[in-house]
C-alpha cells in the first residue's frame, strides 16, 4: 500500500510534466518498421503467391510405337541368326533360323522396326515359346524418342497435358549435363498391368520393375528438340551430352504439376 502511494504521488508531481513522451528508442522504431514490411510482404505472397510441386517417377526412353518381343514359334537349334542389332528388320523378313526334325526353319519378324536385343545365339537349343529378340517398331528411323513415365495409379489425377518435365538420364550424368527437357505428352487414366507394361516395352525386367509397387499409370513425354546439341534435343545445360540417348535408356522424370495457391481463403 505505501508503494502504491509512493507511486501517485510521482505521478502527481508536476516536476517531470515537461519531459517528453518515448514511445521507442530508434532502434526499436527500426524492428517495429522492418516487421511491419515482412507481414506486409508475406500478406501479400499469401493473397497472389503460388506454389509449385513436383512429382517424380521411374520410366525409360523408346520410340511412340514401342517394341515386342519375338518369340520362337518352333523348337530346335539356331544354326543361323540373320540379323544384327541396331539394325532395321522388315516385316515378315526371317531373324534367325532353326534345325527342327522337318528340316531348317526360319523365325520370322511379325513386324517391322529395329532390332534392339538378340537373345539367340548360333548353337543354342530354343524351345518353343522362347524369346530370341526385341524388335522396336520403328517405321520411321528418324523418328525422334518420346519418354514414358510409370506413375501411382492415385498420382494421375494430378498431372496434367503440357506440364513441363525434367528427366535425369542414366547415361548422361546430372551434375555434368544437367536434365533433358520435355512436356506430358498423353496421361493413360487406366493402371498398366505388367504383362501390358511388358508387352508394350518387349522387357519383362522393366516391367517387374516398374510394376512392383501396383498397377502404374503411363504418362507419355515428347522431348524438346534442340538443333544446338548433339542429341537433338534440349537440356538444362547449354550443350547436354557430347553423344546420341539411345531407345531402351532409363530415366527418372520430374513433372511439375499445376500452381497451387499457399492459402485456401474462406469467405463467408
Amino acid at each position: 500500500m505505501q508503494f502504491r502511494q509512493k507511486a501517485l504521488s510521482k505521478l502527481q508531481s508536476p516536476e517531470e510534466l515537461d519531459v517528453p513522451v518515448r514511445f521507442a528508442r530508434p532502434p526499436g522504431r527500426l524492428v517495429l518498421a522492418v516487421t511491419v514490411v515482412v507481414m506486409a510482404v508475406a500478406g501479400y505472397w499469401a493473397l497472389t503467391g503460388t506454389v509449385t510441386s513436383k512429382l517424380s517417377a521411374p520410366g525409360v526412353l523408346t520410340h511412340a510405337e514401342g517394341s515386342y518381343l519375338l518369340q520362337s514359334p518352333i523348337s530346335g537349334q539356331v544354326t543361323d541368326v540373320l540379323v544384327e542389332e541396331g539394325r532395321p528388320v522388315s516385316p515378315g523378313a526371317p531373324v534367325l533360323t532353326v534345325r527342327t526334325d522337318q528340316g531348317d526353319r526360319p523365325v520370322r519378324a511379325v513386324a517391322g522396326g529395329r532390332v534392339t536385343t538378340l537373345f539367340a545365339r548360333t548353337g543354342q537349343v530354343v524351345t518353343t515359346g522362347a524369346d530370341v529378340a526385341t524388335v522396336e517398331r520403328v517405321t520411321d528411323q528418324d523418328a525422334p524418342l518420346v519418354a514414358v513415365l510409370y506413375l501411382p495409379g492415385e498420382s494421375a489425377a494430378t498431372v496434367r497435358v503440357g506440364a513441363s518435365v525434367d528427366l535425369g538420364v542414366q547415361s548422361a550424368p546430372r551434375d555434368r549435363f544437367g536434365v533433358l527437357r520435355g512436356h506430358v505428352k498423353a496421361v493413360s487414366r487406366i493402371p498398366q498391368t505388367r504383362e501390358q507394361i511388358g508387352s508394350f516395352l518387349g522387357d519383362s525386367g522393366l516391367a517387374a520393375q516398374f510394376a512392383q509397387q501396383g498397377n502404374p499409370v503411363a504418362v507419355l513425354i515428347s522431348l524438346d528438340r534442340s538443333a544446338a546439341t548433339a542429341s537433338g534435343y534440349a537440356w538444362s545445360s547449354a550443350d547436354g551430352p557430347p553423344h546420341a540417348i539411345d531407345s531402351g535408356t532409363p530415366v527418372t522424370g520430374a513433372v511439375h504439376l499445376s500452381a497451387q495457391r499457399p492459402v485456401d481463403w474462406l469467405l463467408p
